[in-house]
């Protein structure tokens, strides 16, 4: 088998870059608006209404339920009629979402992983609820799920691939048009792989250095 990557020289390395760009922003995005959306279905998920904790806990059940390429069709064919919403939108929607699902669950076990003692020593002292879960509870909960978030991030990366089957041009929509120009399909592939690999690795990197600096500001 000879590979020709000449595609490398000729100056279309720059569909790869720009495609990466897009990734990241695509998925920057979601994981942003994902963790709105999550909080938001946390709050309703611990809510003493019935009704908020049904659906809330319904949302999650059929988001993580259901293949995640269906959820973008569903949003882009659902909203594109209604709200003329464009391909890169109705993905960016449709990855925040089910997101949102994944980091409900994140930011719940997060709280629930805070000693109950602190939030019995934090009314004991006078202060309402609410008022302990913002200035006790959550500060503690975030240091427990930012890595977990920054996975979710890394998965997001990954993801965020199926967008090119509307279209938009990330990162494997940039390897498919390269591939038509140089008719170097297998080549094309091991390049976008390198591209996802050096990004979800570097990420990685960076999460296990926010880790390891939480430990110790924990220990000091």
């Amino acid at each position: 088998m000879n590979w020709d990557f000449d595609f490398i020289t000729n100056g279309q390395m720059v569909y790869f870059l720009q495609g990466a760009k897009w990734t990241l922003i695509i998925s920057l995005a979601s994981v942003v608006l994902g963790v709105i959306f999550g909080s938001l279905l946390t709050l309703l998920k611990r809510s003493k209404i019935k009704i908020f904790k049904f659906v809330s806990s319904a949302y999650v059940e059929i988001v993580r339920g259901t293949p995640l390429l269906l959820q973008i069709f569903i949003v882009y064919f659902g909203l594109s009629n209604v709200l003329n919403i464009n391909e890169l939108l109705a993905v960016i929607i449709a990855l925040s979402l089910n997101s949102s699902a994944y980091v409900s669950e994140l930011i719940r076990a997060g709280i629930e992983a805070v000693d109950k003692g602190q939030m019995e020593a934090a009314r004991s002292l006078g202060m309402t609820e609410a008022m302990a879960m913002r200035k006790i509870v959550i500060p503690q909960a975030i240091k427990n799920i930012l890595p977990a978030i920054g996975n979710e991030f890394v998965a997001i990366i990954k993801e965020s691939s199926m967008a090119s089957t509307l279209g938009v041009a990330e990162l494997m929509y940039a390897a498919n048009v390269v591939s038509t120009k140089s008719f170097n399909k297998t080549e094309t592939l091991i390049m976008s792989a390198v591209f996802y690999f050096v990004m979800t690795f570097s990420l990685g990197r960076l999460i296990k250095y926010i880790e390891r600096r939480m430990k110790v500001s924990d220990t000091n």
